[in-house]
């Protein structure tokens, strides 16, 4: 069984606990950087499967280490790790946000549902994870078990990520009919799926409406 690397960026705080010892003991495979610019430089060599910014450690907030990072590899998961009380204005900029003070296995908890799947069975597009096997998407640390016909309607959003998706197409594939006279369980099920993979289902970052067309899946 292949080991999973992380690339942990942390500097060093006496007050401030390390977690790249405990996460080495969990079976990860830890390769460390002190500092953002180390991490980037270091990327292409270790090809980590997912990489922890331990901000706290830094004393900064971590987010042009999160943005240096995104340019690099916009699809590798980030998790960010602040002390407790951090103002943090742009949350999207991780995968995964922490606050200190909590436990290494917290710190696993979260880190599991962002690695990449076999490859069969798992879609990813950006943050947003779809297995189609145990019908579960994960996206910015949530997870949400979806209904076939859930599972199938992202699936096919997330195949034309980027571009607009009409309506009727879209409704004729995830309900398998040429019946197209009410689509209006279109929008209810479009509803419940901003419900699993946004932070603010009413103000939708991923999944908009591209009104009198369709829908698109923007990552």
């Amino acid at each position: 069984m292949k080991t999973t690397t992380l690339l942990v960026i942390e500097g060093r705080h006496a007050e401030v606990p390390s977690f790249a010892a405990d996460l080495q003991k969990k079976g990860f495979d830890v390769q460390i950087a002190q500092n953002g610019s180390q991490a980037v430089a270091r990327l292409k060599d270790v090809s980590p499967s997912l990489v922890v910014i331990n901000a706290a450690t830094l004393r900064s907030t971590g987010l042009r280490i999160c943005q240096s990072i995104r340019e690099k590899d916009p699809k590798l998961p980030i998790i960010l790790i602040l002390e407790n009380g951090s103002d943090i204005v742009n949350k999207d900029v991780a995968d995964s946000i922490l606050e200190l003070p909590f436990t290494v296995q917290k710190l696993v908890n979260r880190i599991k549902p962002l690695l990449p799947g076999d490859g069969k069975n798992v879609v990813h597009v950006g943050p947003i994870r779809l297995d189609l096997e145990k019908r579960r998407v994960r996206c910015l640390g949530k997870s949400t078990k979806l209904t076939p016909r859930l599972v199938t309607l992202l699936n096919l959003l997330m195949e034309k990520h980027g571009e607009v998706v009409e309506r009727e197409p879209l409704f004729k594939k995830a309900w398998e009919t040429n019946y197209t006279g009410d689509t209006r369980t279109l929008d209810v099920h479009i509803s419940w799926l901003r419900r699993a993979i946004e932070l603010d289902p009413d103000n939708p970052k991923f999944l908009k409406t591209i009104r009198g067309v369709g829908y698109r899946l923007d990552i």
